[in-house]
């Protein structure tokens, strides 16, 4: 295992790239040195206050905008705002010396090859021997960049490339020199998986490496589709985007989002440097991308792409598309197709891939051309650009959010299928394809003993994918290792002891099947094993409530059974909190409602970084009602000081459900006191998120955990508290800040997180507090006004204000 260790990083280059590389970096704890070249003019501004080049604040000025532009982009850089003193600027005349003392360099300026030549000239005066240096490019030949430097530099030196952002994007490249010693590719592999949070992949140095090499032709082969079929760019991302595991903005959202001269850019530098691509006439570009390309038509950063915001004729904002016949814009049509229909009952994207294919309507021409096209393409890439077929499904899944890459659905189609699908286009599989189904196997992919095996095309048979031993993969072990499974979920044996409970509703909702399978994953934990795992591996941990139930008995005016099924989330809460084993929560993606107060109810939460949890109830008209009011009050009250900042301090957490916030990161998290600093922990990578879950759970039973006594001295402040919100309820209502209702809703949580109106503060028990949520939830379900938001949030899918 190599000792090395990255505890501080030189960025140099400042752009888009640069200052989200960096900022990434300042999110997993490194100390960054970000440069950038000094400006050679003053700017007005500096002129006006009678500055020089030679001040210090005019020489970093480049590196400074760029970073704070960066910092206040959104989706935010950083995990948390704090995080950015992590970061230092400076300029490369100045400061380059800096480097010297520095565990990693990285180059992020302009993809030019004279440039970045010139760039490592440079840092080679100053570069401690030994020191990693790598190259952040999209597709310049590793092989060319590091020609005449010395033989310790082109040793350490390679290409590792972020997708942009680099926050979000989990894709990490790393692309070898012709002298890179192996260890620095080990290492950089393995440090983008543990550190960073990324999917790694080592790709050959070929033009646009892999992610790029697949996705601009994916891309380019559509442009060309959608002229043959005839279909128009909103059919198009309609056809490519969830539906198919693929992000919202889909296909031309995608383009105009990273600007066409992007994707023009790296389309004509594999056109002109794969000569020998059997499909190289696909790259060539078709009349419309020239002119739009040539009426600065670039997408978001132009203002118009293939869609355009305006506004219309009463000052509303409008999205226009662009007719790909006419090239004028026009508004926008709705897409809707027989073939799409058939697959709104199939929950896994996985299985609809038959049911597409087999369309018989135009959808389900352009699933045959467009898949027969890209199985192919992948096929004859190998070896070219790599050797693993499975590390071009990584990368595309890593690097354009794909949730299954090409192999994974060539396979959910059947192998022989695709190949026929081909033939009926005129093309042709690499004959390793062929090799592969003659020798007996007809998947590329295959699962043994919870781990997946890749087709190995040299040794024509399947081996293991190296690099699992970290992860637990759920939809491995799923049917093995099932010991429960009701509708709502799926109790699976995690080995050495733990349990690990995964809810399997529609988006993860709690209802009443989830409640009963959680409880019976406590009583099979507590009966024959040592910890239990809350998880799963879904896009979101939990929405919440299943709030079509509440609505449905609240409608109804079934109070009692309203009643009773509030007070069963109550108990499955506590019985978290409260069993004989370790619980452990595993939060990701969207934990909001309920999801938020189971996570906050275990003994230990092990959050995704990229966890966006909250108590959103407030947005549906009821106030958290399974113990996220009473664990507020709580956690309110283990913070309290002598004095009246008490009362401050309560209404930070008053506000923190009152205002619905929802944490944009699980760093952001400890700040609203949802999650808690000295207890619960983040994991950067999700992948290794259960794996690390199970690990903390049986640290806590291996210590001897003892089953926690039930709290009876939370402090309550009574009316002190009560009289202050009330009065601070009345003044918003009164400046038109909140609704009648929304008073209403805030006046029932005072009076929970107050413990009541008693006369004077008093230490009371979570059941108290229990009771006087559940009380209030129900109340406020009796609102005709509650109700108009859940049917609101039931058919429009958000909640409603009034």
């Amino acid at each position: 295992m190599s000792k090395r260790r990255i505890n501080k990083i030189a960025i140099i280059g400042s752009g888009i790239m640069g200052s989200g590389i960096a900022c990434h970096f300042a999110n997993i704890g490194v100390d960054v040195l970000l440069l950038d070249i000094v400006p050679r003019a003053l700017n007005d501004k500096e002129k006006a206050k009678g500055l020089t080049l030679e001040d210090k604040v005019v020489r970093n000025r480049l590196v400074n905008e760029a970073l704070a532009a960066s910092i206040k982009s959104k989706p935010a850089p950083l995990y948390h705002p704090s995080f950015a003193s992590r970061i230092t600027t400076g300029n490369i005349e100045d400061d380059i010396a800096k480097v010297k003392d520095v565990d990693w360099i990285m180059e992020v300026v302009v993809e030019r090859l004279d440039i970045k030549q010139q760039v490592f000239e440079t840092l080679e005066k100053h570069r401690t021997p030994g020191t990693l240096i790598t190259s952040n490019t999209s597709g310049i030949p590793i092989k060319f960049m590091s020609e005449g430097r010395s033989e310790d530099f082109q040793k350490h030196f390679c290409g590792t490339h972020f997708f942009n952002p680099a926050r979000y994007l989990k894709l990490f490249e790393i692309i070898p020199g012709p002298k890179t010693d192996n260890t620095v590719l080990e290492f950089l592999n393995d440090y983008g998986e543990k550190f960073l949070g990324k999917t790694s992949v080592v790709a050959k140095d070929t033009p646009a490496f892999i992610g790029n090499r697949i996705g601009i032709f994916s891309i380019q082969s559509l442009f060309h589709t959608v002229k043959d079929l005839d279909l128009t760019i909103e059919e198009v991302d309609k056809l490519t985007g969830p539906v198919i595991g693929r992000p919202k903005s889909a296909t031309f959202r995608t383009v105009d989002v990273v600007g066409l001269d992007t994707l023009v850019h790296v389309a004509n530098g594999i056109s002109e440097n794969c000569p020998d691509d059997e499909r190289l006439e696909l790259f060539q570009l078709p009349d419309f991308i020239n002119t739009m390309m040539e009426n600065k038509w670039l997408g978001s950063k132009t203002g118009q792409g293939f869609y355009k915001k305006t506004k219309n004729d009463k000052g509303k904002t409008e999205i226009l598309s662009l007719d790909l016949n006419t090239l004028e814009y026009r508004e926008k049509k709705r897409a809707k197709f027989a073939t799409l229909e058939l697959t709104k009952t199939i929950d896994k994207v996985v299985d609809r891939f038959k049911v597409l294919v087999n369309g018989k309507d135009k959808a389900g021409e352009f699933y045959r051309k467009s898949f027969a096209a890209l199985f192919a393409y992948v096929s004859h890439r190998i070896p070219e650009i790599s050797d693993d077929l499975y590390k071009i499904d990584d990368a595309m899944k890593a690097g354009f959010g794909w949730e299954h890459g090409p192999f994974q659905i060539w396979d959910a189609i059947g192998v022989s299928k695709g190949i026929e699908m081909m033939k009926a286009e005129g093309l042709e599989p690499k004959a390793w394809v062929d090799d592969m189904l003659a020798s007996g196997h007809d998947s590329f992919y295959t699962v043994k003993d919870g781990a997946s095996y890749a087709y190995d095309i040299p040794k024509k048979s399947h081996t293991k994918i190296p690099g699992q031993d970290s992860f637990i993969i759920l939809d491995n072990i799923r049917k093995t290792n099932e010991v429960f499974k009701n509708s709502g979920v799926v109790v699976e044996d995690l080995g050495d002891g733990i349990l690990n409970v995964e809810f399997q509703s529609k988006m993860n909702t709690i209802g009443g099947d989830v409640l009963a399978g959680l409880n019976k994953a406590i009583d099979l934990a507590e009966k024959d094993f040592a910890g239990l795992v809350v998880g799963n591996q879904a896009a979101n941990f939990s929405v919440g409530a299943n709030i079509g139930m509440i609505f449905m008995m609240a409608a109804e005016q079934e109070y009692d059974e309203l009643n009773m099924a509030i007070k069963y989330f109550q108990d499955t809460m506590m019985r978290m909190r409260y069993s004989s084993i370790p619980t452990i929560a595993a939060p990701h993606g969207m934990a909001l409602g309920g999801g938020c107060e189971l996570s906050m109810h275990a003994d230990k939460v092990v959050a995704a970084a990229e966890t966006y949890i909250g108590l959103v109830e407030f947005g549906v008209g009821v106030i958290p009602g399974g113990g996220g009011s009473k664990e507020m009050a709580l956690r309110a009250s283990d913070t309290f000081k002598k004095g009246d900042v008490q009362l401050n301090t309560l209404q930070e957490y008053f506000l923190t459900i009152g205002m619905a916030k929802v944490a944009t990161s699980a760093y952001e998290a400890f700040d609203f006191g949802i999650l808690q600093k000295g207890k619960d922990v983040v994991v950067v990578n999700k992948d290794r998120q259960i794996a690390v879950a199970k690990q903390h759970a049986m640290l806590m039973a291996n210590m001897g955990y003892t089953q926690p006594v039930k709290r009876k001295d939370v402090k309550v402040l009574g009316k002190q508290a009560l009289g202050m919100f009330l009065v601070g309820t009345d003044s918003m209502e009164d400046s038109n800040y909140i609704s009648e209702h929304d008073k209403k809703i805030a006046n029932k949580l005072a009076y929970v997180m107050a413990g009541g109106d008693l006369s004077e503060p008093t230490l009371v028990s979570e059941q108290y507090l229990l009771d006087l949520e559940r009380e209030a939830f129900l109340s406020l379900c009796t609102e005709r006004k509650t109700l108009e938001r859940i049917q609101h949030m039931l058919t429009k899918g958000k909640p409603l204000r009034n």
